[in-house]
């Protein structure tokens, strides 16, 4: 029994997660493949067996993650988000050794393409082997519709995933999230996030419909993965957190009373982004003190390289096919 000052805080905490003897996120899919990059503390890059293309991993501009979590002895996995590419997503899981008959569960963060446009093939191809009727955590409004405004003005779609298109399949059940929720023992969603920093803003480019009018879209519904690490604190994995990066570990913070943070992995959505919101965002996770910190997909190439140089001793780079392995 953990006895320690994390599991005081969990007695009072509005969300129980129990903590984790080990966690082990794979990222399946992500924008930077290197297939000679060496492993390095937790993470674990993929293998050449027998041939260079056995650790060839295919990249996009996209995401995936396989997470599994160790409770009590006992192994549970979940897959948290999709990718674009099918073929190379599929191509990876099966590189990867991913085994769809141990998945308890689906998640998704948000419905841009990104994030789950290979979704339905992914089913499909899986039919045989993944557990039916399996749940699949989406969050509020996920099949509402986002659009983006494009430089020159225009407004196109940008989500392809259609709830009709999923249940059809017959192969899960869709469960929306509104309030914080276990997906499996020792992960949980938040089911919304709050936005307490006064600089993490949504993109203006982002817009919602209501009725016959474009408005602010505010991923209300956005989701990430929050695990606790038994004896080193919260685990922290978001998609694109377009609510804030610092917002998303604060709420996760906040929701489960933990206030200790081993690691914060993801998209954190500073593309393009200005120096000074790098800058603050940088701040802000420093004064976290996470283990690790490990910036994917749409966090930008300056964010990523501001992290390394202000975070030498935290930082990690991901590559498509890492293994990060967390243990008590």
């Amino acid at each position: 029994m953990d006895k320690g000052p994390e599991a005081q805080l969990l007695k009072t905490a509005a969300v129980l997660i129990p903590p984790a003897e080990k966690i082990v996120i794979t990222v399946i899919t992500d924008n930077l493949a290197d297939a000679t990059r060496r492993d390095e503390r937790i993470a674990t890059r993929p293998v050449r067996r027998t041939s260079n293309l056995d650790a060839a991993m295919h990249a996009e501009h996209g995401l995936s993650y396989h997470i599994e979590t160790m409770v009590d002895g006992r192994s549970h996995a979940c897959l948290f988000d999709f990718g674009a590419d099918a073929r190379g997503v599929l191509r990876n899981i099966d590189l990867l050794k991913i085994d769809f008959q141990k998945i308890d569960a689906i998640a998704l963060s948000h419905d841009h393409w990104d994030h789950q446009s290979a979704l339905i093939d992914i089913l499909k191809a899986k039919r045989e082997e993944i557990r039916k009727v399996i749940p699949f955590y989406v969050g509020q409004g996920c099949f509402a519709g986002t659009y983006s405004r494009r430089p020159d003005g225009s407004i196109i779609r940008a989500t392809e995933l259609k709830k009709h298109d999923v249940e059809q399949l017959g192969l899960v059940r869709i469960v929306e999230v509104t309030e914080p929720a276990q997906i499996i023992p020792g992960a949980c969603l938040p089911g919304r996030i709050e936005q307490v920093t006064d600089y993490e803003k949504v993109a203006p480019t982002f817009l919602a419909k209501q009725g016959g009018d474009y408005v602010q879209e505010t991923f209300i519904g956005e989701q990430a993965v929050i695990l606790h690490a038994k004896g080193r604190g919260l685990v922290v994995i978001s998609g694109c957190a377009h609510r804030g990066i610092v917002n998303t570990v604060r709420q996760a913070q906040k929701i489960t009373g933990i206030t200790k943070v081993c690691a914060v992995v993801g998209g954190f959505h500073l593309t393009g982004a200005k120096t000074e919101l790098i800058r603050r965002t940088i701040a802000d996770i420093k004064a976290l003190a996470p283990e690790y910190v490990i910036p994917t997909h749409c966090s930008g190439f300056e964010t990523v390289m501001a992290f390394a140089r202000e975070m030498p001793d935290e930082f990690l780079l991901n590559t498509a096919g890492t293994r990060y392995t967390i243990a008590a």
